[in-house]
């Protein structure tokens, strides 16, 4: 009997997500310098096999043999590094997060821009994406925030008259995300979505300004000091809703200017919404909001929760009023949706087995 070592250099990849965690995600494809900067240095391991042949007596090692030992050296090193694979990707995940985050932020500077030049549209914008939620039914699991809207046929009818010019704004808009988008064009549902938070924001800062005598600056502080930004946490995740080719059927949204309570009170039950939610998102339900509003508060059922609203409006912070208003936003934005986490994203770097070394 005797003993044969083999060495194998199967590339260790623990040191991996440290590295990639700390540097930036390079654009695709990536480059070999990066491919150079985050490749792990080998690990050797030395494996020991005992062969039934001896050359002293000499017989040649068999090709069985040499293979077991072959085999062990692989086995071991793979079974060691086992942890390093799921490591990997653990990294990898990370850069796809970094790539949506820093996707998001580029597109919402764009929607903050559009909307700051077009503050008129601000009310067509929060109605857009309330109409286009409001056709999701509970029974079938269809409609909802999928972009249907944008389609002729259906931002034409009675409900969406006056929100061409919005969905014009927002085509605009696309066209230069989707310029500097390295994972695919935006779809229009996760756009429209992202313009009413956009809406919102500039609503709450414009009351911020107002409240600091038309100051800019100190509305801007005072917002940022007060006002419940970190609240979007949740909404901001739901990143990456895919668009229907189709338009959604007619009938299920109402005209919400022309609507009784009532009929808003239906329209939001059957979407698993009650009066606070109606109350709270009274900006979205038409041109007119001040009207709307005095028209919720003749109903018994939606009163409390208008005058609760309002009184909030009147604080500095109002804590209750933008935290209520962006929960509900969240959970309309994603009515019936399959989020893709993985939208936007472009390809890591992957292990190939095939290339390893021996």
């Amino acid at each position: 009997m005797m003993g044969v070592s083999f060495v194998s250099t199967v590339p260790s990849v623990l040191p991996l997500q440290a590295q990639v965690a700390s540097s930036p995600p390079p654009p695709p494809p990536y480059s070999s310098s990066f491919a150079a900067a985050v490749a792990p240095p080998a690990r050797s391991v030395v494996v020991r096999c005992k062969m039934e042949n001896s050359v002293a007596d000499g017989k040649e090692l068999s090709r069985r043999d040499v293979l077991k030992c072959v085999g062990a050296s692989i086995g071991i090193e793979l079974i060691a590094s086992s942890g390093s694979f799921v490591e990997l990707a653990h990294a990898a995940d990370l850069i796809q997060r970094r790539q949506r985050s820093e996707f998001l932020s580029n597109v919402k500077d764009t929607l903050y821009t559009a909307i700051k030049g077009n503050p008129d549209l601000i009310p067509s914008l929060l109605t857009l994406a309330l109409n286009d939620a409001m056709t999701y039914d509970k029974a079938s699991k269809s409609g909802g925030p999928n972009g249907s809207i944008r389609l002729s046929s259906e931002i034409s009818r009675p409900e969406n008259k006056g929100l061409s010019a919005a969905m014009n704004l927002l085509e605009e808009a696309k066209k230069e995300i989707d310029s500097y988008s390295k994972g695919g064009p935006i779809s229009y549902a996760d756009l429209i979505q992202y313009a009413a938070e956009s809406a919102v924001k500039a609503t709450f800062l414009a009351s911020a300004i107002r409240k600091c005598g038309g100051n800019e600056e100190k509305g801007g502080l005072l917002y940022t000091a007060y006002g419940s930004n970190g609240q979007w946490g949740l909404f901001e995740r739901q990143f990456g809703r895919s668009d229907t080719a189709e338009p959604d059927p007619e009938g299920r949204v109402p005209q919400w200017e022309k609507a009784s309570v009532k009929e808003m009170k239906d329209k939001f039950s059957a979407i698993g919404f009650g009066p606070r939610q109606l109350a709270v998102m009274y900006l979205f339900l038409g041109p007119d909001q001040k009207a709307t509003e005095t028209l919720l508060a003749t109903d018994p059922d939606v009163s409390p929760w208008v005058q609760k609203y309002q009184r909030s409006r009147e604080t500095v912070s109002q804590t209750d009023y933008e935290v209520d208003l962006i929960t509900a936003l969240t959970k309309l934005s994603s009515l019936g949706q399959q989020i893709n986490y993985e939208a936007y994203t472009y390809p890591v770097p992957r292990v190939d087995l095939g290339k390893l070394k021996l």
